[in-house]
Formats: structure tokens, C-alpha cells, sequence
């Protein structure tokens, strides 16, 4: 037995509950294709990117300088 995602698993090649993560994932993804292909959403997207970003670098608004 070994954990694998989360999952404890058996030697013997029974990886159901890894392979049912997996479809999850997966319609997960398809059910956000029609969000990420939007035209009109690929400004807000790209600005909601930036933003996490600088959020995940720690960077303020009061750290920006102009160039």
C-alpha cells in the first residue's frame, strides 16, 4: 500500500480512486473551456492574472514605481 494524491493505493495495480481524479479534473477543465476561450473575457482574465501575481510576489501598489 503506498498513498498516492491523497489515495491509498494497493500494489497490485487497483488505481480507481486516482483514475476518478483524474475524469474529475478533466470535466472540470471542459466545463471552463467556454470561459477561457471568451474574447471577452480574456482582458479581465489577463488583468485577474496580473493581479495574483503580484499578490503572490508580495508586491503593493504603494512597491510600483514608473519606469
Amino acid at each position: 500500500m503506498f498513498c498516492y494524491l491523497g489515495e491509498m493505493l494497493s500494489v497490485d495495480g487497483d488505481a480507481d480512486a486516482v483514475e476518478a481524479r483524474v475524469h474529475k479534473g478533466c470535466n472540470k477543465f471542459r466545463q471552463l473551456v467556454p470561459l477561457l476561450t471568451n474574447k471577452e473575457n480574456k482582458l479581465t482574465l489577463r488583468r485577474t492574472e496580473m493581479r495574483m501575481i503580484r499578490w503572490m510576489c508580495g508586491v503593493t501598489v504603494t512597491d510600483r514605481f514608473l519606469s
